[in-house]
């Protein structure tokens, strides 16, 4: 893959929209108001914060759906996907001797639909200063991994129910995101399918292959772009039905199957010197242990965090032999100077305590069978 993908998948998608968007309509020392739409908030909250906008020259952020006062005195700039509700709120906001704000840069998340930018003529005149495409139709959800938030599109590809029309709609949903994927990543990858038992995947393949195609005859920057050596691998369910019916014993899998976790936020009481209290932790790629741990196995994890403290205490009397989780907590209690830099220890040793306490009850019994049944042989190697 590029050199993009080296930096991790968010950073890559919060530059392009530094470069596409922000960069694209920025002044020396001027200020503007961002209108986002329910898709281009999460796009948005999944790659950057509040403070880099600021940084950014955004003063403030607010929902195109929602009643805002007018701002006639700043310009706003709109990211909002192509759809006939996000532009009849922008239509709105700039009604002849009505705008909202003193101008518009209106950037769109993926292609937008010729009947769309015919609504857009509507507007005041000359208060939309630029129109844009920025390709971006995916959400980064980690730095090497990515979400279409699809949730139908099983449903939509599998059930005998569906119309056919339905199918194909998904299908060409689904492509179009893949090809915004690859152009963020400056990709023209080779495309490659798993044949059999349905013929998804072939179907999928070939539309990504048209659009790349496409693309990369319509967008300027890359108009005689070759393939590059890169490869996108696309698999049925079909590939692997079993471990749809498997407990994942990964860290992340058994914190967010088993856990309550809301929006990557975990509740959790700790000790303190002040005595035990309620505190949150959030999961994300700013946690560079979390980053290291989360795709681990339960096991490893478990010897993973004592080490990390026996690396950061002060006495090595203390943190001598195998550090237990029960015992972990009165280790931490003795080293009040290390406490800052062991918080997200704590964190992720009240997580492995509360995966493995509900693990150990009827839990640890399921996995043992289900492992048995997928294997078709037990841990002696009897069959099942």
């Amino acid at each position: 893959m590029s050199a993009s993908t080296e930096k991790g998948l968010k950073e890559t998608v919060w530059q392009k929209i530094k470069t596409e968007i922000l960069d694209d309509c920025r002044k020396k020392d001027e200020w503007k108001i961002l209108l986002l739409d329910q898709f281009t908030t999460s796009l948005l909250t999944s790659c950057c914060k509040m403070t880099d906008l600021l940084q950014e020259g955004i003063t403030v952020v607010e929902d195109i759906y929602k009643i805002r006062q007018p701002v006639p005195e700043l310009k706003a700039i709109y990211f909002i996907s192509p759809s006939e509700k996000s532009v009849d709120f922008l239509v709105n906001d700039f009604k002849p001797k009505q705008c909202k704000y003193k101008a518009s840069y209106v950037y769109f998340s993926d292609t937008c639909p010729e009947s769309l930018f015919t609504k857009l003529k509507s507007c005041a005149p000359k208060k939309i200063k630029k129109c844009k495409e920025v390709n971006i139709s995916f959400f980064p959800r980690e730095s090497q991994v990515f979400l279409l938030n699809l949730p139908d599109a099983f449903h939509l590809l599998y059930s005998p129910d569906k119309e056919s029309v339905d199918k194909e709609s998904a299908m060409q949903t689904i492509a179009d995101q893949i090809v915004t994927l690859c152009a963020t990543l400056d990709e023209n990858p080779g495309v490659r399918y798993k044949r059999e038992p349905l013929d998804n995947a072939e179907d999928l393949a070939n539309l990504v292959e048209e659009k790349l195609v496409q693309y990369y005859k319509t967008d300027e920057r890359n108009q005689f772009k070759e393939k590059s050596q890169s490869q996108l691998l696309i698999l049925d369910r079909g590939f692997d039905p079993i471990s749809t019916v498997l407990h994942e014993l990964t860290f992340q899998a058994m914190i967010y199957d088993l856990l309550l976790v809301e929006n990557d936020v975990y509740k959790y009481r700790a000790d303190t010197s002040l005595g035990t209290k309620d505190k949150e932790g959030r999961l994300d790629e700013s946690d560079e242990l979390w980053v290291k741990i989360r795709h681990k196995h339960i096991a490893d994890v478990l010897d993973e965090i004592p080490k990390l403290v026996k690396e950061i205490s002060s006495s090595k009397k203390e943190a001598e032999g195998k550090l237990s989780i029960s015992n972990l907590s009165n280790l931490m209690k003795k080293m009040p100077h290390f406490r800052k830099q062991i918080s997200k220890q704590t964190l992720h040793l009240s997580l492995a305590e509360d995966c493995m306490e509900i693990f150990k009850g009827n839990l640890e019994k399921l996995c043992k069978v289900e492992q048995d049944l997928a294997l078709g042989t037990d841990a002696e190697g009897q069959k099942k």
